[in-house]
């Protein structure tokens, strides 16, 4: 009698052309929905420009404003569509290792661990401009490394440029435990300012051990009403009123409103920046405004900051690829801790 060897039916296992690459997609404007993991093909790069295997992304909260169309006014922007997006694949912020490279490009070569801006990140791979890139920090790992351009570039420019802060002066940052706010804190403390970190309950530890000089725990304290006052704000919430952070200023106190969301589908935050540029016209008090700069030699400043200790990422929470909608929708709530990091 012979015995018989029953064979177990597998799954078709699905094999990637080399052209071809896992991607988060979407079609048309909307919720988290309307994100897909397909497959499609590898970016294409032109003379400057670098092809990146990503290793990691980090969500912004302008992937979710892009994904949903909003606000509506920024449609026909370079990066939107009126009826879809141009780009159908989100992200910009992406580290990972160098797997080509353009045929001007003289900044990298392949397999260089790399970091900064580019088209696409939630991907296996994504085309960027040698000139949106930089070396990776020696100490930090590629998720850490992700986290950093955009809100790193962010705080990194209201505080140095705008703010012009200096040792010894008094800094607001509300909303500290956020992407930004977490950057805005440790990069103040690096140019020798007396910091002040508002935030919640749950997230006060984590405010005081990355530097923070004093933490307001928001649910206890109003921070308007203890009679300090500031040299610079930086306002990452958007949850108090004008009158009362022009309050808190000192007489040439300068307030960056970082905050807003986009409750106002047509304009976003920019009611709340219409008025206080009223606000702030007839006072000594400045109100700085401005849009990042995706500026290659911020990348290699924040770089240096986190090589020294001075500046180290915190991720709150990282995903698979294949989970970027849960993150995206995670971002959306305005209440990340941290940076959130999508894992490829």
């Amino acid at each position: 009698m012979h015995a018989t060897t029953l064979e177990t039916p597998t799954a078709p296992t699905t094999v990637l052309a080399a052209d071809t690459m896992k991607a988060i997609v979407q079609d048309r404007y909307g919720s988290s929905e309307v994100l897909e993991l397909r497959n499609v093909d590898k970016p294409a790069i032109g003379d400057h420009d670098v092809l990146v295997r990503v290793c990691a992304a980090a969500v912004n909260p302008g992937d979710s404003a892009i994904m949903s169309g909003l606000p509506y006014i920024a449609r026909p922007a370079a990066l939107y569509g009126l009826r879809r997006p141009k780009n159908p694949i989100r992200g910009t912020d992406v580290a990972g290792h160098v797997e080509a490279v353009g045929a001007g490009v003289t900044r990298f070569r392949p397999g260089d661990e790399v970091f900064g801006w580019c088209r696409g990140a939630f991907a296996e791979y994504a085309s960027a401009s040698e000139y949106g890139l930089a070396l990776k920090p020696s100490n930090i790992s590629f998720e850490q490394a992700a986290a950093l351009p955009m809100a790193g570039s962010v705080a990194l420019q209201a505080l140095r440029d705008h703010g012009k802060v200096q040792a010894g002066q008094r800094i607001l940052i509300n909303g500290a435990s956020g992407g930004i706010g977490t950057f805005a804190v440790q990069i103040a403390k690096s140019l020798g300012a007396d910091v002040t970190g508002v935030c919640s309950t749950p997230n006060v530890d984590l405010v005081r051990s990355i530097g923070a000089d004093h933490v307001i725990d928001y649910a206890h304290e109003d921070f308007t009403r203890q009679g300090e006052h500031y040299d610079f704000i930086l306002d990452n919430a958007a949850n108090t009123p004008l009158s009362s952070l022009r309050r808190v200023l000192t007489p040439a106190g300068m307030l960056v409103p970082n905050g807003g969301g986009f409750a106002n589908r047509w304009f976003a935050s920019a009611g709340r920046l219409m008025s206080a540029m009223v606000s702030f016209r007839f006072v000594s008090q400045r109100l700085g405004r401005f849009l990042v700069a995706k500026k290659h030699e911020d990348l290699t400043i924040l770089k240096d900051l986190v090589e020294a200790g001075e500046l180290t990422p915190v991720i709150g929470r990282t995903y698979p690829l294949d989970e970027t909608p849960q993150a995206m929708d995670y971002v959306a709530t305005g209440h990340a801790r941290g940076k959130v990091v999508i894992s490829v």
